[in-house]
């Protein structure tokens, strides 16, 4: 039958990864913790690691034997080096005298460019007489950006005419009093040989002595983190709610998870926190930010289903955080499911199940009879060994926001992960442009704890404001310090505004607005009741844009819909769409008032289709002609009052009487308009059909023997957005 590595290891009192390592150096063959030994291995293994007096000596007699006469052979190779050192010592001169050769040029440029920096000296004097004075140019500029024209010129010691006459050759109009994004500063100033370095801020000086590698003395073992990730409705949240005990599935709308999660098992041996994240499309940035933390994924999927678009997509952003990818096939309690199926997909994938000779894990496991679940926390635990995680929970606390949001009676709330240190009550923290002391800590169940340590889930109370999901935070021990990252990164948050604002206008884009009555534009404004939610709709909001219909997402916050949005959309003639929030009283009233659209939604994909039908009917549709017949003009004739009549054969098809008509001569089209008259004789006819003769009035004067008729129909064909 065989035995596997871990379960030797486990008889042998040792870690699994261990035995990997010494079985490796037994010259075994092993891919994994998983892998299976045949029973004479399993035997000889035992026998060689097995603490017995009696054979231990025997194998330290058997290696002085072996290894004896190797140490001999190995000593007259050292005896004879010298004889082949002398090769070396020649080669070791030789770079010298190059080392000699190679200084002396450099000497020269050195002079030569101490006459060229004179010379431009002298020269800049004349041409910057009246300007600000500067500096020596150097080759390397050292600049804190967004940063405006006027400065370029004086770091790079030449006038602002100079600078704005190189944009204007890049097409750009700007002013001297106009900020430069970075990228347009770089080509600026490597027009006249320098580059830039970007200045350190504080906050990041500071900060980095935080984040450094801790002291390796003091790293502990710590518990994996887990992320479920997979297609929707594959069973994540059921699974999980199975390990844990509790109905998670029964909150959430629809039966889909519509934020991340974080929660921490407690197991016999040992603990595991778990992330939880949705699984549709709509959330790929949720779903990233969650596969960013974790140390192993656990992909699910449905045995009944197998691979879908977004497994496909979880499998991708697995692969690029680097992480580990354990397999759970899930639902294996239905009938007429086929496992090797849903593996042979996997293969095709790049994930090549252990059994098949590959080295991804994969797990049968049914969230509803609970079948397989063992397996699959002893699987995550044994991977978390070979991880050989840890964390120094000594130093001050650094992790991420998991999620974040508004709560009426609690005020701003964040649920964090504390990657490294521990977090207690008291603790200042900085977390994006917000601070705050802790007054509160809430760990996964809602019960209050007064420290959490390395990969410990909680909820935090006492920020300024909710700060953005995935965002890092940091305990700062002075407040005043973290007062002022905070208020330098709100400066910052307000260039980069002012520096949107006051973008560089290109001509292109001014000619553009001239045209801008073509482009049609639906404006939004978002409200959600959590970050990653609000993150989750203006992404998938925003990539819906297209050339011809533009979507603007003109404000996006956390918390309920107040009168200040209300008027936000009205100014801007917007539509305010919400996700698990309401509108406040007066809100409603003042929308009412002013005409204002609000519509409320509590699964994220109803919010992106119907933006997506409300774009497409902005489009302007495809105009279709469709033919209906054709009839050939025999003869002509001037009637008073009706004008010129052509009597028409109806060759094929129908002649409506209210159709589009054109006249065709020589395949050319003399004429496109609706009929004036259909008659048979002296009768009204409401439409011709073929092999009958009739006389046709067009309103047109210029018709002649042997022109053609058609008829036809313009149809409108709504467009769909590509």
């Amino acid at each position: 039958m065989g035995i596997r590595v871990h379960e030797l290891a486990k008889e042998l009192g040792v870690s699994s990864k261990e035995l990997i390592d010494k079985l490796h150096a037994l010259k075994i063959d092993v891919k994994g913790h998983m892998s299976a030994l045949d029973d004479d291995t399993a035997f000889l293994v035992k026998e060689e690691l097995k603490p017995s007096p009696t054979k231990a000596r025997g194998i330290t007699r058997k290696h002085v034997k072996v290894k004896g006469p190797e140490k001999k052979a190995k000593a007259p190779a050292k005896v004879k080096a010298p004889k082949k050192a002398k090769e070396p010592k020649i080669e070791a001169k030789e770079p010298k005298i190059e080392a000699v050769k190679v200084e002396a040029p450099k000497v020269e440029e050195k002079k030569i460019g101490i006459k060229e920096q004179k010379i431009e000296e002298i020269k800049e004097e004349h041409d910057t007489a009246g300007t600000a004075q500067c500096a020596v140019p150097v080759k390397v500029l050292k600049i804190d950006f967004p940063i405006v024209i006027k400065d370029i010129a004086i770091k790079l010691c030449v006038r602002p005419a100079d600078i704005l006459k190189k944009l204007l050759d890049r097409k750009v109009l700007a002013t001297i009093n106009q900020a430069l994004d970075e990228e347009t500063t770089r080509s600026i100033c490597g027009d006249f040989g320098y580059t830039i370095e970007k200045l350190p801020s504080f906050e990041e000086t500071y900060l980095a002595g935080l984040d450094k590698t801790a002291d390796p003395k003091k790293l502990r073992p710590r518990a994996p983190v887990v992320t479920f990730m997979g297609h929707v409705d594959h069973g994540k949240t059921s699974l999980l709610d199975a390990i844990r005990k509790t109905k998670v599935v029964d909150k959430e709308a629809g039966g889909i998870t519509q934020h991340i999660g974080a929660y921490e098992v407690m197991l016999p041996k040992g603990n595991v926190t778990f992330l939880d994240t949705p699984g549709h499309a709509a959330f790929t940035a949720m779903r990233a930010r969650g596969a960013n933390v974790t140390d192993i994924v656990v992909l699910v999927v449905a045995a009944d289903d197998g691979i879908m678009p977004q497994t496909i997509e979880a499998i991708n952003h697995a692969r690029a955080a680097g992480v580990t990818i354990v397999v759970a096939i899930n639902k294996i309690d239905k009938q007429n499911i086929n496992l090797d199926k849903v593996k042979k997909q996997l293969v095709e994938q790049g994930l090549t199940p252990e059994e098949w000779g590959g080295k991804t894990i994969t797990v049968g496991v049914s969230a509803k009879t609970g079948q397989g679940i063992d397996s699959l926390l002893e699987m995550l635990l044994l991977e978390a060994e070979l991880l050989e995680l840890k964390a120094n929970p000594e130093q001050s606390a650094v992790g991420v926001v998991i999620e974040a949001g508004l709560s009426k009676g609690k005020g701003p709330i964040a649920t964090v992960l504390v990657s490294n240190g521990t977090l207690k009550i008291g603790d200042t923290v900085i977390a994006g442009l917000n601070y705050g002391r802790i007054k509160a800590m809430l760990d996964d169940k809602g019960r209050r704890v007064m420290s959490a340590g390395p990969v410990k889930p909680v909820e935090i109370l006492g920020l300024s404001g909710a700060p953005k999901a995935g965002e890092r935070f940091y305990v700062i021990a002075d407040e005043k310090k973290a007062r002022d990252i905070a208020a330098a990164r709100q400066m910052e948050a307000e260039k980069k505004k002012l520096a949107g604002k006051t973008s560089k206008i290109t001509l292109e884009e001014l000619y553009n607005k001239i045209k801008a009555g073509e482009v049609k534009e639906l404006k939004i404004v978002i409200k959600a009741d959590v970050q990653g939610s609000l993150e989750a709709i203006k992404g998938s909001l925003e990539r819906l844009s297209t050339e011809e219909v533009k979507l603007s997402v003109m404000h996006s916050q956390v918390g309920d819909i107040n009168e200040s949005d209300v008027m936000l959309a009205s100014a801007s003639n917007a539509i305010i769409l919400g996700f698990h929030v309401n509108p406040t009283s007066e809100a409603s009233a003042l929308a009412k008032q002013e005409e204002v659209e609000i519509r409320i939604y509590s699964i994220i994909y109803e919010i992106v289709d119907e933006v997506q039908a409300a774009m497409e009917g902005m489009l302007e549709p495809v105009i279709e002609e469709v033919f209906l017949g054709r009839a050939e003009v025999r003869q002509v004739f001037n009637v008073s009052k009706t004008g010129v009549v052509a009597g028409c054969f109806i060759s094929k098809g129908r002649v409506p009487r209210d159709a589009v008509c054109k006249l065709i001569r020589e395949k050319e089209i003399v004429f496109k308009g609706k009929m004036s008259s259909l008659k048979h004789f002296k009768d009204d006819l409401k439409e011709a059909k073929e092999g009958f003769e009739c006389g046709i009035s067009l309103g047109f004067k210029d018709i002649q023997k042997g022109d053609l008729i058609e008829a036809i129909e313009v149809r409108k064909v709504a467009r769909r957005l590509k």
